[in-house]
């Protein structure tokens, strides 16, 4: 490892955001360490979030596509046995690839790594808590913590049969009935993964509908979808208390109908995640946090403390990954007199539940809101040719557009291969297309992506295929 004083920026925090920004910086000529308290580099996302849950998704939908789909397209499989240790091994595997891949990475660019508990002494100095204890000077310092799994009063974590996120990656049986207790993303993919899997699953959700925020007939057609599947879902439902009593989970849930007892082996608490800012020492540097624990900062990432930035989960914004690395490539890119940006508006919103719900710019609703007419255009995946070869006929691609200027505004997909078919959408809206650029694109014939294409047809009410 370099002299601590030798470092032009230290990096608190191994995650995506922080990970890129340590090697963006050191490509930029920086001296750069990267500290984080686990020796597996990666964060939150790679350990016990993205990758492992979409690992859990990936298998979990080919053991759902084996039992109840093949046999539409004349394939007849016999005696399909679940083996969940061996499926958690390959997630671990994945894992550990990709960890090592990051390590990797850090010593071709030359970025050290270092484990252990950093909090600042100074602006410039931070004090690491590992295996052994060591001071890092740094001429600037970028905060990527992350975030954390938030815990309800009425339901605190017991790791066992009241689970955050992290522990319902990694339950060595299939429970008979699991409670998710919030329709966002988190609780609907691993919900979905447990269901396929063979648990009931039951969710809990305040709001009126799942995925509150995004579009809301996405949000409605993902529900009904995800009804035929087998999910429950008891809407405009709180959680009052849970209990355990030996391997069952007691719930006292009330709705419209009042209060009701609610019976489950495991309740996994997915109501959101909270800023990791614990433990960094910020009184130190006199750094104030806002009400939600967040860090405020500028348009250039800077904080309120001269040479200390923020980015990712731990400042403003939605808790996305993709969001935290290119706000970590922007900042280290300003600290180097370079122009970097990111468009927010142009961050897509992913859930990997199947179909896929992926999200990019407004919805009607709050593109009219911010007072613009709007024209809406949209197309079933029921009509498009690859989506029937495939038997993934649910869902449907909405593109909202200016009414006068024909601006791509925003575009909502509820289908197949949502998340990949968003990209061609995000970069419409980067480079700020309009409806009839995307209409007047040729796609390739068979695909998905054609029905983004015959959505934007549609804007201009001239669709062909439907």
């Amino acid at each position: 490892m370099a002299s601590a004083s030798q470092y032009d920026l230290a990096v608190i925090g191994a995650g995506p955001g922080g990970y890129v920004a340590a090697i963006r910086a050191a490509q930029l000529g920086m001296r750069v360490a990267c500290i984080d308290r686990d020796r597996s580099l990666g964060g939150t996302c790679l350990n016990v979030g993205c990758i492992p849950s979409k690992a859990l998704l990936d298998s979990s939908e080919r053991y759902d596509e084996v039992r109840q789909h093949l046999a539409e397209h004349g394939i007849e499989v016999e005696s399909v046995r679940l083996n969940l240790d061996q499926m958690m091994q390959r997630k671990r595997r994945v894992v550990q690839m990709l960890t090592k891949g990051i390590a990797s990475l850090f010593r071709k660019h030359g970025v050290d790594s270092i484990t252990g508990e950093a909090s600042f002494v100074s602006a410039t100095q931070l004090s690491v808590r590992g295996d052994a204890a060591a001071m890092v000077n740094a001429a600037r310092v970028l905060i990527a913590t992350g975030s954390s799994p938030i815990a309800l009063p009425q339901t605190p974590f017991d790791g066992d049969r009241i689970l955050s996120s992290t522990e319902a990656l990694d339950l060595a049986e299939v429970p008979a009935h699991l409670v998710v207790l919030g329709a966002g993303a988190i609780g609907l993919e691993l919900g979905s993964v447990w269901r396929r899997l063979g648990s009931n699953v039951t969710v809990i959700e305040i709001q009126p509908e799942v995925l509150p925020g995004m579009d809301a007939e996405i949000a409605s057609g993902l529900r009904k979808a995800l009804e035929k599947q087998g999910m429950r879902f008891r809407l405009e439902t709180t959680l009052k208390s849970a209990t355990t009593d030996g391997d069952r989970v007691r719930m006292v849930i009330a709705g419209a109908g009042g209060e009701e007892i609610l019976e489950a082996d495991r309740l996994l608490v997915a109501v959101g995640r909270k800023a990791h800012t614990e433990g960094l020492g910020l009184l130190h540097i006199r750094l104030a946090t806002d009400e939600r624990g967040r860090i405020p900062v500028n348009e250039r990432y800077e904080t309120s403390v001269p040479g200390v930035y923020a980015i990712g989960d731990v400042i403003a914004g939605p808790m996305l990954a993709h969001k935290a690395e290119e706000e970590g490539i922007a900042a280290v890119e300003r600290m180097a007199g370079l122009a970097g940006h990111v468009n927010y508006g142009a961050v897509p919103n992913v859930v990997y539940t199947w179909p896929e719900v992926a999200s990019v710019g407004h919805s009607a609703a709050a593109a009219e809101r911010s007072g613009r007419t709007v024209r809406v255009g949209t197309f079933p995946f029921r009509a498009n040719g690859r989506a029937r070869c495939s038997a993934n006929t649910d869902g449907f691609v909405k593109i909202v557009a200016d009414a006068v200027s024909d601006t791509v505004l925003g575009v909502h997909i509820l289908g197949p291969h949502a998340s990949e078919l968003i990209a061609e959408a995000a970069v419409a809206i980067e480079f700020a297309a309009s409806a009839e650029d995307l209409a007047r694109s040729v796609h390739a014939h068979p695909t998905l992506a054609e029905a983004i294409k015959e959505a934007a047809l549609a804007v201009s009410e001239r669709g062909i295929h439907f």
